[in-house]
């Protein structure tokens, strides 16, 4: 930063982002943040199931939930928003989330270049020890 630009309010970015597009569709939610991490909650709502039988969230949600923490921890991080691009997102599914249960995404910004991001995380439904999902990926900056 330069002096002349603002130091990023981490707290109204969350709520707008949260409350935009398809996270508000979603219903994702804010839980907490850190100096270089973002942890978003979304509720087991009947229009997310994939598996009627089981009862189980679809994949689609999960893998929202985890971009949009990913991308904030990145923007925490960096102390601004900046427009930026998904150059690589991986995430592997450990096990389905149980039924009735939130689940919680936490994404990590652990370093960032001149152009590029990279963060990693884990969603639970309530035991961090157990988790859901984890993923990895980096994200490319568009603009200055």
């Amino acid at each position: 930063m330069d002096g002349t630009e603002e130091r990023l309010d981490a707290d109204m970015l969350i709520r707008i982002v949260a409350g935009i597009g398809h996270n508000r569709a979603l219903g994702i939610r804010p839980v907490d943040y850190g100096a270089d991490w973002c942890a978003l909650a979304l509720d087991h709502r009947p229009e997310l199931i994939g598996d009627v039988e089981r009862n189980v969230l679809a994949s689609g949600p999960i893998l929202a939930l985890m971009d949009m923490a990913a991308s904030l921890a990145a923007w925490i991080r960096l102390g601004r928003f900046r427009p930026q691009a998904t150059l690589d997102f991986r995430i592997d599914y450990l096990r389905a989330a149980l039924p009735g249960r939130t689940v919680i995404g936490r994404g990590e910004c652990y370093r960032i270049t001149r152009h590029i991001a990279f963060v990693r995380g884990e969603a639970h439904d309530g035991d961090a020890g157990d988790p859901i999902a984890t993923i990895a990926g980096t994200y490319m900056y568009t603009a200055p």
